[in-house]
């Protein structure tokens, strides 16, 4: 086991290794971008603002795309440890998500000013979530955490793991249900192609 508490500690430290960008390790990462999409919430009135805040947001997230491109390029872990790298990947992708998708529905007539800020009020509450238990993740896994025996560990990584795979469907789900709404609004304006070439096909059979 003190190989997996070690191949964990490693994933967490990763980030500081050959890296030139300010995130230090993926929880500064989540942290930044939930304060950047709570700014959005918070001082939004305006599209002008909206487009500010969100540009805070991707920059965020552009320090740190290095960082998972990294992690995803890790092999030959034992079993556990690769399920930490995976829960770790699985809030890039859900940050990705919301980076890849609202930045579009920014560009989106669709929506309006009070609509975009609404919707990036969901995403914040939902990054909020899956970044706190990627906190919880890198408590469980660090080495000093001498109270808790092996077995109550990979317990908690096991439960970690399952719940940030639910919010991890849960972005993709209110991402797709998100750009359904435009989609219909834009299919009553004999525009729907318009909104299929914003966002792209692959998950068009949502919509």
């Amino acid at each position: 086991m003190k190989k997996l508490i070690l191949c964990c500690g490693i994933l967490i430290s990763m980030a500081t290794a050959k890296a030139q960008f300010v995130v230090t390790d993926p929880t500064n990462l989540a942290s930044g971008i939930l304060n950047s999409a709570n700014e959005i919430v918070q001082t939004s009135s305006t599209v002008s603002n909206v487009i500010k805040n969100f540009n805070e947001v991707k920059k965020v997230y552009d320090q740190g795309k290095e960082y998972y491109d990294k992690l995803k390029a890790v092999n030959n872990l034992v079993k556990d440890a690769r399920k930490v790298q995976q829960t770790v990947l699985m809030v890039g992708n859900i940050s990705e998500l919301y980076v890849e998708n609202f930045g579009k529905m920014m560009n989106d007539p669709n929506f309006s000013p009070q609509e975009l800020t609404a919707i990036a009020f969901g995403y914040s509450k939902l990054l909020n979530e899956s970044g706190g238990l990627l906190s919880e993740l890198k408590q469980i896994v660090n080495s000093s955490s001498l109270s808790m025996n092996d077995k109550e560990r990979m317990e908690i990584i096991d439960r970690v793991y399952k719940e940030v795979s639910e919010y991890h469907k849960l972005v993709r789900y209110y991402t797709n249900k998100n750009i359904s709404v435009s989609y219909l609004r834009a299919k009553k304006q004999n525009d729907a192609q318009r909104v299929i070439k914003l966002y792209g096909t692959a998950n068009q059979k949502y919509w």
